[in-house]
């Protein structure tokens, strides 16, 4: 365990880019600090009759552009560091992916599996009016979102609870992301955080003097993987990693790890999981009971996509493989961060862009709650026909005739999901290429997550001169 605290973590890797520019110390000081916290507490009754007081948080660490945006946990580890940590992360995410929210993050401190879903729909529900009570959530304001604990259920709790009590806000939707589809949700939300990772690891790979530099070919295909983490994040990036050519050689999670280094298919794992209640003991596997040793076998990419802190320096030196690639909020920390560039032979994909995914498409999300339109419902047809006379066209011109598989895959308009996606890879490539930008330009002395904090840092700092808060 890191002997400093997370958000001081945050804020060690914010200085260390912070230092190479040239801002005016105040300016980069209210950059940094969290602007409001609120902590709560509420009483809930419980399904046999005895009442049980809940804390809850929730954090907006920066305001130069509204709403700001941040997930809510459900965990026993929350606490008020943390929210600040996960909330000063999610405002230079925002900036790195050019979405146009500030960060905040919430949490309310519960073991989830000893509720019953009577119990959790009270709580999420009074959360959410101590939220509306002080002005912490709205399409405007301050805009929720699924993290680890929570999902979509409780996304539609928080929506329908906001729209009772604010009933002349037409656009109550926008007040929270990652709903069910039926309830204003988009589609592409629930996998986004994991695509989102598998394209930042695809771009990586694609560049040839950096592969050559870590001694790997260039391309993901054949690129030996192991995830840690089978929740949400883990399981989507596993599965378009294998699907993209990757091998997944290895994966853990609380009960233990697997590793094979022939592969692992993981939709099989996950369906060995469902029937036996763990992952260990899948075919072929060699089993660990202590899921972070899997994290330690030989492997091209690491993708933990768990929880904080989980690659330290007591565990670092052990890592094999040459690219870590941060799935979730914060798992390795800043001194092991350091350690690994100085070693000159790893290199860290950052998780301000990595898991920047879930937000990309919030924010996706929340342009369609706010429009009151399904992505691609007025162009889709009109598409698909143009696309018909066009084949109709060729088919004339050259007296040749399309199957009809063949006409219904060059004819297809594009839906809800494809824009999504399509957006998404956008988003993330334009993204790394400004961070790599950033880093030619420092001569390439300084490490992606050094680059990815200037490039947020630049972004949030013109949002304020822009304004006028500082002369």
């Amino acid at each position: 365990m890191s002997a400093i605290s997370f958000f001081d973590q945050v804020n060690r890797n914010f200085d260390r880019a912070a230092s190479l520019m040239s801002y005016d110390s105040g300016l980069l000081h209210q950059i940094k600090v969290c602007n409001s916290v609120y902590y709560t507490t509420f009483p809930l009754r419980r399904d046999d009759g005895s009442i049980e007081t809940i804390e809850a948080w929730r954090a907006e660490h920066s305001q130069h552009k509204l709403p700001t945006k941040g997930g809510i946990r459900y965990s026993m580890a929350v606490n008020e560091d943390e929210v600040k940590a996960l909330s000063a992360l999610m405002t230079y995410k925002c900036a790195i992916v050019d979405v146009p929210f500030g960060g905040a993050k919430g949490g309310i401190k519960i073991s989830r599996p000893r509720y019953s879903q009577n119990e959790l729909e009270r709580l999420t529900r009074r959360y959410t009016f101590e939220l509306v009570r002080k002005n912490f959530i709205g399409p405007g304001v301050d805009v929720p979102a699924p993290d680890y604990g929570s999902g979509a259920a409780e996304m539609a709790w928080i929506a329908d609870t906001y729209a009772a009590i604010t009933p002349s806000q037409i656009d109550s939707l926008a007040c929270v992301t990652g709903k069910p589809i039926g309830q204003g949700g988009v589609r592409g939300r629930t996998e986004a955080t994991g695509r989102g990772v598998f394209f930042g690891i695809r771009q990586l790979c694609d560049y040839p003097e950096d592969m050559k530099k870590l001694g790997l070919e260039t391309g993901i295909k054949g690129k030996r993987v192991i995830v840690q983490g089978l929740g949400n994040v883990g399981y989507h990036a596993a599965k378009f990693i294998q699907e993209g050519g990757g091998i997944i050689i290895g994966l853990s999670e609380y009960e233990g790890g697997v590793y094979d280094k022939n592969g692992i298919d993981v939709e099989d794992l996950v369906k060995h999981r469902k029937e036996t209640g763990s992952i260990l003991h899948y075919k072929n596997a060699q089993n660990f009971e202590r899921g972070n040793d899997v994290l330690e076998q030989e492997c091209d990419i690491l993708v933990p996509a768990a929880l904080e802190n989980q690659i330290t320096m007591e565990n670092a030196p052990r890592i094999k493989a040459k690219i870590i690639a941060e799935a979730a909020n914060g798992p390795v920390t800043s001194d092991a961060s350091e350690y690994f560039t100085n070693s000159g032979k790893k290199m860290v994909i950052p998780d301000a862009y990595l898991n920047a995914g879930g937000v990309v498409v919030s924010y996706f999300e929340w342009l369609k709650n706010l429009s009151h339109i399904r992505f691609g419902r007025m162009e889709k047809r009109f598409e698909e026909g143009a696309f018909t006379r066009l084949l109709a066209a060729v088919e004339n011109a050259s007296n040749t005739k399309f199957s009809d598989l063949e006409i219904k895959e060059l004819t297809h308009g594009a839906d809800e999901e494809d824009l999504v996606n399509s957006g998404l890879e956008e988003t993330m490539i334009e993204a790394y290429n400004q961070i790599r930008e950033v880093r030619a330009r420092h001569n390439n002395n300084i490490d992606l997550r050094t680059a990815s904090f200037i490039s947020a840092i630049d972004k949030i700092a013109s949002a304020y001169l822009s304004l006028g808060v500082f002369p």
